[in-house]
């Protein structure tokens, strides 16, 4: 497993736009939408960053109250699934001498102002159509254009 790795978003397939917290990812050949919220939201906005795996993990083991090694793990996982939904690519690797892999024992209870780990989840939705529906936007009037709703004659 590679530490150093750096990643970025798989552009100029890949969209994404943080609303309220809320990553909101779109992969444009595939037609999928994705929704990430809290720790994922944060890998997220760590990776747009360039920051590499390592210190996403080390990052994500300061703010969260949770054990290293699941921290570590579940991390490694989520982007390995970002990768694999292919919404980020490799973009290089970190000097080993910048890697910031502490291996010592965790003592992430000492902080009570951490919030609690809860592993982050991918929402996946693969229908476009459903959501293109909900969005007033796509019902107006050409001519006239938004906000106004289009006759059906």
């Amino acid at each position: 497993m590679n530490h150093s790795e750096i990643f970025k978003a798989n552009a100029p397939k890949v969209v994404h736009e943080t609303i309220d917290g809320e990553v909101v990812i779109v992969n444009l050949d595939k037609g999928d939408y994705y929704s990430l919220v809290k720790v994922g939201a944060d890998i997220w906005e760590e990776i747009i960053k360039g920051t590499s795996k390592s210190n996403i993990i080390q990052k994500i083991i300061q703010c969260y109250d949770g054990d290293r090694q699941n921290i570590e793990n579940t991390v490694n996982d989520f982007i390995a699934r970002l990768q694999q939904e292919e919404l980020i690519t490799l973009d290089g690797t970190e000097d080993p001498k910048n890697l910031n892999i502490d291996s010592a024992p965790s003592t992430t209870n000492d902080n009570p102002e951490k919030l609690s780990f809860s592993p982050p989840t991918l929402e996946k939705y693969t229908d476009m159509e459903e959501l293109l529906a909900l969005d007033p936007i796509h019902e107006v009037n050409e001519v006239v254009g938004w906000p106004n709703v289009k006759v059906e004659a």
